[in-house]
């Protein structure tokens, strides 16, 4: 199987991506600097976290723009696979590919750690080997990482069965409490009705090696790869 990760200019977690495809599981994997026009024939893209073009305006306003993005979204109308980490879920949002929008957190500063997050769709592409029940320790790091869609939005994200995963405590209450930056609904991933471009803001590459105590986003890769 063979990925493309997007890079960038701002992009810090391309390799940290790349490590986890290649190294860990095994993949083929291409990067793909922001100005090329070509996918390299890939499985599917993924875009990594990081501070594209600085954040500049907004998180992901201005890599819209990039070249590339042109061609993801050809690959993605024509049912390719696309996942957007962090960076490249509020990208994602701001080409239209995933509704709603990831506005600055609650508390108005950045968050790095380890969250809860729990399932609520067994069925898509970055679920299905994760075992009911289970409750995914997995990081974030983010200053803009509230979700957020109009309730029109929200009723049809539910209605279509697109919310991905939910912030959740350690025993799977999904709670205000468990909430890190604000999110409607506790939201921390969604998919598109095609179900196949999908978005989430923690990151299952930081949770994925031994060394690092926590091999939780694992069950992620696994879903990804069952399912391509």
């Amino acid at each position: 199987m063979k990925f493309g990760v997007v890079v960038f200019p701002g992009s810090n977690c391309d390799h940290d991506m790349i490590y986890s495809l290649k190294s860990i599981h095994n993949h083929d994997v291409v990067e793909i600097w922001h100005k090329d026009v070509d996918l390299h024939g890939v499985d599917g893209v993924i875009l990594p976290g990081g501070f594209s073009y600085g954040d500049y305006l907004r998180s992901g306003a201005l890599a819209k723009f990039s070249p590339i993005m042109e061609k993801i979204i050809d690959f993605a109308n024509g049912g390719g696979f696309v996942l957007g980490i962090c960076n490249g879920f509020q990208i994602l949002c701001e080409t239209g590919l995933l509704p709603g929008a990831l506005l600055p957190n609650t508390n108005q500063k950045f968050i790095c750690k380890n969250i809860n997050i729990v399932p609520v769709n067994f069925d898509s592409a970055l679920t299905s080997a994760i075992p009911r029940g289970m409750v995914l320790k997995i990081p974030i790091a983010h200053g803009e990482g509230r979700y957020f869609a109009d309730d029109k939005t929200i009723r049809s994200l539910r209605l279509n069965n697109q919310i991905i995963f939910k912030y959740a405590t350690e025993s799977g209450d999904i709670s205000e409490e468990a909430n890190p930056n604000g999110s409607v609904e506790n939201i921390a991933g969604i998919c598109n009705e095609r179900k196949n471009v999908f978005g989430m803001m923690p990151h299952p590459e930081r949770a994925a090696d031994d060394e690092l105590g926590n091999t939780d986003g694992n069950l992620i890769f696994k879903s990804i790869f069952k399912n391509l």
